[in-house]
């Protein structure tokens, strides 16, 4: 069996609506609140911090490759459940710290739901391990 190709690109305007639906249906365990102002938003001010992957023009992957000028965040880091284990996971991680070594970043976190075990497996696979040490403190704006 071959490995489809996988191309990696930033997200832009045009993604919103499509990233979207495809968090909707491949994201695990979401309790955000999406809407296109957000993502708008992130990709306006930070035209390469949303990582599209795409199997011949089809979007299979995302992850979010946040910089705020000090650390180096990643966040939604989605597969399509048929093109899972295919390897599109780690590419989107690698494609995000080659990102960040860019800046001089010398760490990346990346946001992971306890419960989500296929994830954990992911992120392991790439190198990442929980911290116990730290807790993420969480307060809701209203």
């Amino acid at each position: 069996m071959t490995t489809p190709r996988v191309t990696i690109r930033y997200g832009g305007r045009d993604d919103v609506e499509q990233v979207l639906r495809f968090w909707a249906e491949a994201a695990e365990g979401t309790d955000r609140h999406d809407d296109a102002d957000k993502v708008v938003q992130l990709v306006e001010r930070d035209p390469e911090a949303l990582l599209i992957a795409e199997i011949d023009g089809t979007l299979v992957g995302t992850l979010i490759a946040g910089w705020d000028g000090w650390r180096a965040h990643l966040y939604r880091l989605a597969v399509d459940p048929g093109h899972r284990r295919m390897g599109i996971g780690s590419r989107l991680i690698e494609a995000a710290e080659d990102r960040f070594r860019k800046f001089g970043a010398f760490r990346a976190d990346a946001m992971v739901l306890h419960d989500n075990e296929l994830a954990h497996r992911a992120w392991s696979a790439s190198g990442y391990g929980p911290q116990p040490q730290w807790g993420r403190w969480v307060k809701h704006l209203t």
